[in-house]
């Protein structure tokens, strides 16, 4: 499965004096890069291919990160649940430009 999440703080003084959160979201984002999953993040989503449980334990972990610097904390989630494929965190952008080149 791939899931792509966004989360962040709120309720606390986790913003800076400009609305940013970006220590906050660093915290999440260096729990999924140590996960050892396949993983990449872009300015809005952090997207994360593993097994079910495996995934979902990490975005937990990432949660349960960002709640330190708020109190509370929103969390979008979106999940592309496809059994019996993995590699598809490159492989659907690998199709989507040779789809593009054609």
């Amino acid at each position: 499965m791939i899931v792509a999440f966004s989360v962040a703080p709120s309720g606390g003084p986790a913003a800076q004096s400009d609305g940013s959160v970006h220590d906050a979201v660093a915290a999440a984002v260096r729990i999924v890069r140590e996960s050892g999953l396949p993983n990449r993040t872009s300015s809005m989503f952090t997207e994360l291919e593993g097994e079910w449980d495996e995934v979902m334990a990490v975005v937990k972990r990432a949660t349960e990160a960002v709640g330190q610097y708020g109190t509370r904390v929103s969390l979008v989630l979106k999940a592309d649940i496809r059994p019996g494929h993995t590699g598809e965190i490159d492989g659907k952008l690998d199709r989507l430009e040779a789809a593009l080149g054609e």
